[in-house]
Protein backbone atom coordinates (compact mmCIF):
# COMPACT_ATOMS: atom_id res chain seq x y z
CA UNK A 1 0.00 0.00 0.00
CA UNK A 2 1.33 3.62 -0.85
CA UNK A 3 0.45 6.12 1.77
CA UNK A 4 1.12 9.73 0.99
CA UNK A 5 1.71 12.25 3.94
CA UNK A 6 -1.25 15.03 4.08
CA UNK A 7 -0.16 17.69 6.92
CA UNK A 8 -3.34 20.24 7.91
CA UNK A 9 -2.08 22.50 10.08
CA UNK A 10 0.03 23.99 11.98
CA UNK A 11 -1.88 26.89 10.19
CA UNK A 12 -4.75 25.79 7.88
CA UNK A 13 -8.10 27.96 6.93
CA UNK A 14 -10.10 25.49 8.69
CA UNK A 15 -8.65 26.45 11.99
CA UNK A 16 -8.65 29.50 13.44
CA UNK A 17 -5.62 28.48 16.03
CA UNK A 18 -2.68 26.78 15.35
CA UNK A 19 -3.08 22.96 15.64
CA UNK A 20 -1.30 19.92 13.19
CA UNK A 21 -3.25 16.78 12.15
CA UNK A 22 -0.81 14.72 9.70
CA UNK A 23 -2.54 12.37 7.44
CA UNK A 24 -1.84 9.34 5.50
CA UNK A 25 -4.04 8.60 3.08
CA UNK A 26 -4.25 6.00 0.64
CA UNK A 27 -6.18 7.41 -2.97
CA UNK A 28 -8.37 9.01 -1.52
CA UNK A 29 -9.30 7.24 2.45
CA UNK A 30 -7.70 8.43 5.05
CA UNK A 31 -5.84 4.94 6.56
CA UNK A 32 -3.94 6.87 9.64
CA UNK A 33 -3.54 10.18 11.68
CA UNK A 34 -1.50 11.89 13.94
CA UNK A 35 -2.46 14.45 16.53
CA UNK A 36 -0.22 17.27 17.59
CA UNK A 37 -1.69 19.75 19.76
CA UNK A 38 -0.30 22.43 21.74
CA UNK A 39 1.15 24.69 19.66
CA UNK A 40 -0.25 27.49 21.38
CA UNK A 41 0.69 28.33 25.41
CA UNK A 42 -0.26 31.56 27.82
CA UNK A 43 0.88 29.95 31.06
CA UNK A 44 -2.48 30.65 32.13
CA UNK A 45 -2.44 27.72 35.15
CA UNK A 46 1.24 29.41 35.93
CA UNK A 47 -0.11 32.97 36.10
CA UNK A 48 -3.14 32.00 38.17
CA UNK A 49 -0.69 31.60 40.97
CA UNK A 50 0.42 34.99 40.88
CA UNK A 51 -3.25 36.48 40.99
CA UNK A 52 -4.98 36.69 44.14
CA UNK A 53 -8.28 34.08 44.76
CA UNK A 54 -10.65 37.12 43.07
CA UNK A 55 -8.38 37.55 40.55
CA UNK A 56 -8.05 34.26 39.00
CA UNK A 57 -12.05 34.16 37.31
CA UNK A 58 -10.93 36.80 35.47
CA UNK A 59 -8.15 35.09 34.07
CA UNK A 60 -9.67 31.86 33.44
CA UNK A 61 -12.58 32.92 31.14
CA UNK A 62 -9.93 34.09 29.15
CA UNK A 63 -8.76 30.34 28.30
CA UNK A 64 -12.05 29.88 25.66
CA UNK A 65 -13.64 33.22 24.56
CA UNK A 66 -17.20 31.00 24.01
CA UNK A 67 -16.48 29.28 27.30
CA UNK A 68 -16.38 32.74 29.37
CA UNK A 69 -18.69 31.41 31.88
CA UNK A 70 -17.93 27.60 32.47
CA UNK A 71 -14.22 27.95 32.99
CA UNK A 72 -14.39 30.67 36.00
CA UNK A 73 -17.78 29.40 37.63
CA UNK A 74 -15.72 25.73 37.44
CA UNK A 75 -12.69 27.78 39.14
CA UNK A 76 -14.86 29.58 41.63
CA UNK A 77 -16.92 26.27 42.55
CA UNK A 78 -13.71 24.57 43.71
CA UNK A 79 -12.66 27.40 45.70
CA UNK A 80 -15.95 27.51 46.83
CA UNK A 81 -15.83 23.60 48.41
CA UNK A 82 -12.04 24.01 49.40
CA UNK A 83 -13.60 27.12 52.06
CA UNK A 84 -16.92 25.76 52.94
CA UNK A 85 -18.61 28.54 51.26
CA UNK A 86 -22.18 28.34 49.97
CA UNK A 87 -23.54 31.20 47.25
CA UNK A 88 -27.16 32.85 47.85
CA UNK A 89 -29.91 30.99 46.20
CA UNK A 90 -30.67 33.97 44.06
CA UNK A 91 -26.98 33.84 42.69
CA UNK A 92 -27.47 30.26 41.38
CA UNK A 93 -29.98 30.93 39.64
CA UNK A 94 -27.85 33.82 37.70
CA UNK A 95 -25.00 31.70 37.31
CA UNK A 96 -27.47 29.17 35.40
CA UNK A 97 -29.18 31.86 33.45
CA UNK A 98 -25.83 32.99 32.03
CA UNK A 99 -24.31 29.65 31.02
CA UNK A 100 -27.11 28.79 29.10
CA UNK A 101 -27.09 31.68 27.25
CA UNK A 102 -23.60 31.12 26.73
CA UNK A 103 -24.32 27.38 25.45
CA UNK A 104 -27.13 28.70 22.88
CA UNK A 105 -24.03 31.32 21.60
CA UNK A 106 -21.88 28.42 21.50
CA UNK A 107 -24.28 25.95 19.69
CA UNK A 108 -25.48 28.77 17.37
CA UNK A 109 -21.90 29.70 16.37
CA UNK A 110 -21.13 25.73 16.34
CA UNK A 111 -24.13 25.51 13.37
CA UNK A 112 -23.58 27.96 11.30
CA UNK A 113 -19.80 27.36 11.27
CA UNK A 114 -20.37 23.75 10.42
CA UNK A 115 -22.83 24.79 8.17
CA UNK A 116 -20.56 27.51 6.03
CA UNK A 117 -17.79 24.35 5.99
CA UNK A 118 -20.42 21.96 4.21
CA UNK A 119 -20.81 24.71 1.90
CA UNK A 120 -24.72 25.57 3.12
CA UNK A 121 -24.19 29.28 3.54
CA UNK A 122 -27.41 30.06 4.20
CA UNK A 123 -27.17 27.70 7.26
CA UNK A 124 -24.46 29.80 8.63
CA UNK A 125 -26.00 33.24 8.08
CA UNK A 126 -29.48 32.09 9.65
CA UNK A 127 -27.79 30.76 12.84
CA UNK A 128 -25.32 33.34 12.94
CA UNK A 129 -28.54 36.06 13.17
CA UNK A 130 -30.54 34.29 15.47
CA UNK A 131 -27.46 34.12 17.90
CA UNK A 132 -27.32 38.02 17.81
CA UNK A 133 -30.01 38.03 20.09
CA UNK A 134 -28.35 35.82 22.72
CA UNK A 135 -25.68 37.98 22.75
CA UNK A 136 -27.57 41.05 23.21
CA UNK A 137 -29.27 39.38 26.28
CA UNK A 138 -25.62 38.43 27.46
CA UNK A 139 -24.58 42.06 27.28
CA UNK A 140 -28.14 42.76 29.08
CA UNK A 141 -27.96 40.40 32.41
CA UNK A 142 -23.71 40.92 32.41
CA UNK A 143 -22.81 44.15 30.93
CA UNK A 144 -20.41 42.13 27.90
CA UNK A 145 -21.42 40.12 25.20
CA UNK A 146 -18.15 38.57 25.85
CA UNK A 147 -16.04 37.95 28.80
CA UNK A 148 -19.07 37.98 31.23
CA UNK A 149 -16.93 38.17 34.93
CA UNK A 150 -20.20 37.67 36.25
CA UNK A 151 -19.65 35.02 39.03
CA UNK A 152 -17.27 35.19 41.52
CA UNK A 153 -16.79 33.55 44.82
CA UNK A 154 -19.60 33.48 47.15
CA UNK A 155 -22.06 34.53 44.43
CA UNK A 156 -22.56 37.12 41.70
CA UNK A 157 -20.94 40.25 40.65
CA UNK A 158 -24.26 41.71 39.15
CA UNK A 159 -27.24 41.66 39.51
CA UNK A 160 -30.48 40.61 36.89
CA UNK A 161 -33.14 43.39 37.48
CA UNK A 162 -36.75 41.56 37.93
CA UNK A 163 -38.01 43.85 35.44
CA UNK A 164 -35.50 42.36 32.59
CA UNK A 165 -37.20 38.99 32.92
CA UNK A 166 -39.93 40.12 30.83
CA UNK A 167 -37.40 40.67 27.51
CA UNK A 168 -35.51 37.68 28.13
CA UNK A 169 -38.84 35.55 28.22
CA UNK A 170 -40.10 37.57 25.24
CA UNK A 171 -36.85 37.20 23.08
CA UNK A 172 -36.34 33.31 24.22
CA UNK A 173 -40.13 33.14 22.62
CA UNK A 174 -39.13 34.70 19.56
CA UNK A 175 -35.88 32.59 19.24
CA UNK A 176 -37.73 29.58 19.63
CA UNK A 177 -40.05 29.99 16.67
CA UNK A 178 -36.46 30.74 14.87
CA UNK A 179 -34.93 27.91 16.20
CA UNK A 180 -37.64 25.35 15.16
CA UNK A 181 -37.53 26.09 11.56
CA UNK A 182 -33.57 26.19 11.54
CA UNK A 183 -33.62 22.90 13.01
CA UNK A 184 -36.45 21.83 10.66
CA UNK A 185 -34.44 23.27 7.31
CA UNK A 186 -31.35 21.33 9.08
CA UNK A 187 -32.88 17.76 10.07
CA UNK A 188 -35.00 17.13 7.02
CA UNK A 189 -32.53 18.69 4.12
CA UNK A 190 -31.69 15.68 2.47
CA UNK A 191 -28.56 17.22 0.82
CA UNK A 192 -27.56 17.43 4.35
CA UNK A 193 -28.02 13.80 4.88
CA UNK A 194 -26.39 12.83 2.44
CA UNK A 195 -23.48 15.05 3.26
CA UNK A 196 -23.45 14.11 7.23
CA UNK A 197 -24.88 10.39 7.81
CA UNK A 198 -22.62 7.84 8.42
CA UNK A 199 -19.88 10.56 7.88
CA UNK A 200 -17.11 10.71 10.81
CA UNK A 201 -18.55 8.12 13.00
CA UNK A 202 -17.42 8.19 16.56
CA UNK A 203 -18.08 4.59 17.78
CA UNK A 204 -19.65 4.15 21.33
CA UNK A 205 -16.70 2.47 22.40
CA UNK A 206 -14.64 4.59 20.65
CA UNK A 207 -15.91 7.24 22.34
CA UNK A 208 -15.13 5.25 25.90
CA UNK A 209 -11.66 4.63 24.83
CA UNK A 210 -10.38 8.51 23.95
CA UNK A 211 -12.93 9.28 27.45
CA UNK A 212 -14.81 11.80 24.95
CA UNK A 213 -17.45 14.81 26.77
CA UNK A 214 -20.65 16.62 25.85
CA UNK A 215 -22.22 17.25 22.74
CA UNK A 216 -18.77 14.56 22.10
CA UNK A 217 -20.22 11.61 24.08
CA UNK A 218 -23.71 12.25 23.76
CA UNK A 219 -24.08 11.91 20.31
CA UNK A 220 -22.30 8.51 20.25
CA UNK A 221 -25.09 7.33 23.10
CA UNK A 222 -23.13 8.19 25.61
CA UNK A 223 -25.99 10.50 27.98
CA UNK A 224 -23.45 11.60 30.54
CA UNK A 225 -23.52 15.29 31.36
CA UNK A 226 -22.82 17.02 34.36
CA UNK A 227 -25.83 19.34 35.28
CA UNK A 228 -27.55 16.71 35.76
CA UNK A 229 -25.02 14.08 37.20
CA UNK A 230 -23.32 16.04 39.44
CA UNK A 231 -25.72 19.10 39.78
CA UNK A 232 -24.57 22.49 40.88
CA UNK A 233 -25.70 26.08 40.63
CA UNK A 234 -30.24 25.59 40.20
CA UNK A 235 -29.94 22.91 37.49
CA UNK A 236 -31.12 20.53 40.40
CA UNK A 237 -34.35 22.86 41.09
CA UNK A 238 -35.63 22.77 37.30
CA UNK A 239 -36.73 20.69 34.60
CA UNK A 240 -34.97 19.65 31.66
CA UNK A 241 -33.96 16.50 29.42
CA UNK A 242 -30.26 15.29 28.42
CA UNK A 243 -30.32 15.60 24.58
CA UNK A 244 -28.55 11.92 23.00
CA UNK A 245 -28.34 10.40 19.89
CA UNK A 246 -26.55 6.70 19.14
CA UNK A 247 -25.13 7.24 15.63
CA UNK A 248 -22.51 9.15 16.36
CA UNK A 249 -21.86 10.45 12.58
CA UNK A 250 -21.37 14.56 11.68
CA UNK A 251 -25.47 14.35 11.87
CA UNK A 252 -26.13 13.47 15.17
CA UNK A 253 -23.63 15.41 16.76
CA UNK A 254 -25.75 18.55 14.58
CA UNK A 255 -28.95 16.82 16.18
CA UNK A 256 -27.72 17.08 19.45
CA UNK A 257 -26.55 20.40 19.74
CA UNK A 258 -29.62 21.58 18.07
CA UNK A 259 -32.20 20.00 20.16
CA UNK A 260 -29.78 21.18 23.07
CA UNK A 261 -30.52 24.89 22.23
CA UNK A 262 -34.44 24.14 23.28
CA UNK A 263 -33.38 22.67 26.20
CA UNK A 264 -31.46 25.91 27.33
CA UNK A 265 -34.29 27.59 26.27
CA UNK A 266 -36.58 25.74 28.88
CA UNK A 267 -33.92 26.45 31.46
CA UNK A 268 -33.18 29.84 31.06
CA UNK A 269 -37.47 30.06 30.67
CA UNK A 270 -37.51 28.50 34.03
CA UNK A 271 -34.88 30.24 35.87
CA UNK A 272 -36.09 33.70 34.92
CA UNK A 273 -39.75 33.05 36.09
CA UNK A 274 -38.75 31.34 39.40
CA UNK A 275 -35.33 33.66 40.48
CA UNK A 276 -36.16 33.91 43.91
CA UNK A 277 -35.60 37.24 45.90
CA UNK A 278 -32.31 37.70 48.33
CA UNK A 279 -28.58 38.67 47.89
CA UNK A 280 -26.53 37.58 45.49
CA UNK A 281 -22.93 37.38 47.39
CA UNK A 282 -21.55 36.86 50.76
CA UNK A 283 -18.64 37.84 52.15
CA UNK A 284 -15.31 35.67 51.89
CA UNK A 285 -12.95 35.74 54.55
CA UNK A 286 -9.18 34.06 53.32
CA UNK A 287 -9.20 30.99 51.75
CA UNK A 288 -7.91 28.21 53.73
CA UNK A 289 -5.54 25.44 52.97
CA UNK A 290 -6.74 22.74 51.48
CA UNK A 291 -7.59 21.10 47.10
CA UNK A 292 -10.69 21.07 45.53
CA UNK A 293 -11.94 20.28 42.49
CA UNK A 294 -15.30 22.35 40.48
CA UNK A 295 -16.29 20.92 37.55
CA UNK A 296 -19.27 22.17 35.33
CA UNK A 297 -21.10 21.28 31.63
CA UNK A 298 -19.37 23.88 29.17
CA UNK A 299 -20.50 24.20 25.76
CA UNK A 300 -17.55 20.94 24.69
CA UNK A 301 -18.50 19.38 27.80
CA UNK A 302 -17.28 18.82 31.40
CA UNK A 303 -14.60 21.67 31.97
CA UNK A 304 -12.90 20.86 35.53
CA UNK A 305 -10.16 23.12 37.64
CA UNK A 306 -8.01 21.83 40.23
CA UNK A 307 -7.28 24.05 43.07
CA UNK A 308 -5.00 23.72 45.77
CA UNK A 309 -4.53 26.91 48.70
CA UNK A 310 -1.72 27.25 51.13
CA UNK A 311 -3.74 29.70 53.29
CA UNK A 312 -2.11 32.40 51.11
CA UNK A 313 -3.49 34.97 48.77
CA UNK A 314 -3.09 33.13 45.67
CA UNK A 315 -3.71 29.70 44.46
CA UNK A 316 -0.66 27.48 45.15
CA UNK A 317 -1.80 25.19 42.57
CA UNK A 318 -4.02 25.37 39.55
CA UNK A 319 -4.76 23.17 37.17
CA UNK A 320 -7.30 22.97 34.26
CA UNK A 321 -8.81 20.11 31.57
CA UNK A 322 -11.14 21.44 28.85
CA UNK A 323 -13.19 19.36 27.31
CA UNK A 324 -11.08 19.87 23.70
CA UNK A 325 -8.30 18.06 25.35
CA UNK A 326 -10.16 14.70 25.16
CA UNK A 327 -12.19 15.58 22.36
CA UNK A 328 -9.71 16.74 19.28
CA UNK A 329 -8.23 13.17 19.28
CA UNK A 330 -11.16 11.39 18.62
CA UNK A 331 -11.18 12.85 15.53
CA UNK A 332 -8.40 10.00 14.63
CA UNK A 333 -10.92 7.21 15.04
CA UNK A 334 -13.60 9.02 13.62
CA UNK A 335 -11.50 9.92 10.64
CA UNK A 336 -9.42 6.81 9.62
CA UNK A 337 -11.45 4.90 6.75
CA UNK A 338 -13.40 8.39 5.70
CA UNK A 339 -12.72 9.55 2.25
CA UNK A 340 -10.70 12.61 2.65
CA UNK A 341 -13.29 15.09 1.64
CA UNK A 342 -15.19 14.02 4.86
CA UNK A 343 -11.94 14.49 6.71
CA UNK A 344 -12.19 18.32 7.70
CA UNK A 345 -16.54 18.30 8.44
CA UNK A 346 -15.25 15.15 10.82
CA UNK A 347 -13.05 17.28 12.97
CA UNK A 348 -15.40 19.64 13.03
CA UNK A 349 -18.15 17.65 14.42
CA UNK A 350 -16.35 17.76 17.57
CA UNK A 351 -16.12 22.07 17.71
CA UNK A 352 -12.50 22.08 18.42
CA UNK A 353 -10.97 24.59 21.04
CA UNK A 354 -7.23 24.74 20.43
CA UNK A 355 -6.34 27.16 23.19
CA UNK A 356 -8.50 24.69 25.23
CA UNK A 357 -5.61 22.27 25.07
CA UNK A 358 -2.61 24.40 25.52
CA UNK A 359 0.26 22.63 27.33
CA UNK A 360 3.49 23.19 28.53
CA UNK A 361 6.15 20.60 28.97
CA UNK A 362 9.36 21.22 30.64
CA UNK A 363 12.83 19.09 30.11
CA UNK A 364 14.17 18.76 33.20
CA UNK A 365 18.21 16.51 33.58
CA UNK A 366 17.85 13.68 35.52
CA UNK A 367 20.15 13.70 37.54
CA UNK A 368 19.92 17.40 38.62
CA UNK A 369 16.66 17.88 37.83
CA UNK A 370 17.09 21.47 36.28
CA UNK A 371 15.46 22.70 33.04
CA UNK A 372 17.58 21.48 30.09
CA UNK A 373 16.63 24.78 28.13
CA UNK A 374 15.64 27.96 29.45
CA UNK A 375 13.28 29.88 27.69
CA UNK A 376 15.61 32.35 25.75
CA UNK A 377 17.05 29.14 24.87
CA UNK A 378 14.29 27.80 22.93
CA UNK A 379 13.75 31.22 21.54
CA UNK A 380 17.29 30.89 19.77
CA UNK A 381 16.66 27.54 18.69
CA UNK A 382 13.96 29.05 17.10
CA UNK A 383 15.11 31.53 15.31
CA UNK A 384 17.85 29.16 14.06
CA UNK A 385 15.32 27.10 12.67
CA UNK A 386 13.48 29.63 10.61
CA UNK A 387 16.69 31.28 9.30
CA UNK A 388 17.91 27.56 8.15
CA UNK A 389 14.40 26.32 6.70
CA UNK A 390 14.68 30.07 5.27
CA UNK A 391 18.05 29.12 3.58
CA UNK A 392 16.96 26.00 2.18
CA UNK A 393 13.78 27.04 0.37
Amino acid sequence: MTRTVLPIGPFHPLQEEAEFFQLYVDGETVVDMDVRISYNHRGIEDISTRRTFDQVPYLVERVCGICSASHPLAYIQAVEELAGITPPERSLYLRTIVNELERLHSHLLWVGLAGHFLGYNTVFMWAWKYREPVLDLLEATTGSRINYANAKIGGSRRDIPNELAPRILSVLSELEGKLEMLTGAVLDDYVLHLRTKGVGVLSREDARDYCVTGPTARASGIAIDVRRDDPYAAYDRIEWNVISAAEGDVFAKAKVRLLECFESIKIIRQCARQLPEGPIEVPVAAIPPGEAVGHVEAPRGETFHYVVSDGGPCPARHKVRAPSYVNIPSFKAACVGQPLADVTIALAAVDPCYSCTERLAVALDARTRRPLYTFDDLVRLSQEKTARLAREV
